[in-house]
């Protein structure tokens, strides 16, 4: 059977009318004018079908009904309001919960956090990688960093940069741009990158019988780090090795596609405090990065 509730509205003036003990104070805490409180009261008497308050010259008090009424519903703002406090506080002080594609978690992020963490030192920040979308109605997470075109069911998505590869290895290589000589180093979650970039500048697609597959992109740069051929690299994600001459681009040649990393975020639902300080830090590194110097080829 359906519960009779009478329009939250009206029930919240009159609770706050009968708490402040009159039209004026409740205005000034409601933020809106005397009259106005008079019309909610009004409606609320209406659909009650009794009086609440004796209006008098000198002011409003409540009748009889009124003063067993306020007595009944009082209680239940009272805990409405502490329990809104408690929830507040509790997810201001609970860590900021991110969920971010392995490979920039630990090729950009974890390079740059400590200056997040020194901005905002209330503010933790807990981590989980995966390669699966996000979904916000499972996920507990306040937002994500991932790889894709943008469009997410259920999100908004808010561009960092594009997905921009190129072929890189350790400098030790001989020959590297002879690709018939060296192992292809594959990425299990990114097998159309060599197929892509080799197309697009018009080089021959090799024909390995058994390519060189690893089940990350992180170990897949691993490998090209340690001499055990040649990478298709993200080159954003990259800019420490390649800065540092761990790795190399013999080639000189990137490739940007439609793909690119976004903070992803619930949509329709205001982003909390913590998330719009970590947007901001975010997009701030992003573009000291994209106007520091090009690392070197």
């Amino acid at each position: 059977m359906t519960r009779k509730i009478p329009p939250l509205n009206p029930l919240r003036v009159f609770e706050c009318t009968a708490r402040c003990g009159s039209f004026t104070n409740a205005a000034e805490e409601l933020y809106v004018s005397q009259s106005a409180v008079s019309r909610q009261v009004a409606a609320l008497e209406e659909y009650l079908g009794i009086r609440l308050f004796l209006r008098e010259q000198g002011g409003v008090t409540l009748t009889p009904a009124g003063e067993r009424y306020y007595r009944e519903i009082g209680p239940a703002f009272t805990a409405i309001a502490s329990a809104t406090e408690r929830l507040r506080r509790t997810t201001a002080t609970s860590p900021l919960k991110l969920r971010v594609y392995a490979t920039f978690a630990t090729k950009w992020l974890m390079r740059r956090l400590h200056v997040f963490q020194e901005l905002h030192p209330d503010i933790h920040v807990r981590i989980s990688t995966a390669v699966a979308p996000v979904n916000f109605a499972k996920d507990d997470v306040d937002g994500a960093i991932q790889l894709g075109d943008g469009s997410w069911p259920g999100a908004d998505a808010e561009f960092l940069f594009g997905d921009e590869i190129e072929p890189v290895c350790s400098p030790v290589l001989e020959e590297p741009t002879a690709l018939s000589r060296h192992r292809l180093l594959h990425s299990r979650y990114r097998r159309r990158d060599w197929s892509d970039w080799l197309t697009a500048f018009g080089y021959a697609v090799p024909e390995e019988a058994e390519p060189t597959v690893f089940p990350s992109s992180l170990l897949t740069y691993q490998a090209a780090l340690e001499g055990l051929g040649i990478a298709m690299g993200q080159i954003p994600l990259l800019q420490s090795e390649l800065e540092s001459g761990q790795l190399v681009r013999p080639f000189g040649q990137p490739l940007r596609r439609n793909l690119g990393y976004y903070l992803v975020m619930p949509h329709g639902v205001a982003p909390p405090a913590k998330l719009r300080y970590f947007r901001d830090w975010l997009m701030s590194e992003i573009e000291q990065a994209s106007s520091a110097p090009e690392a070197v080829q």
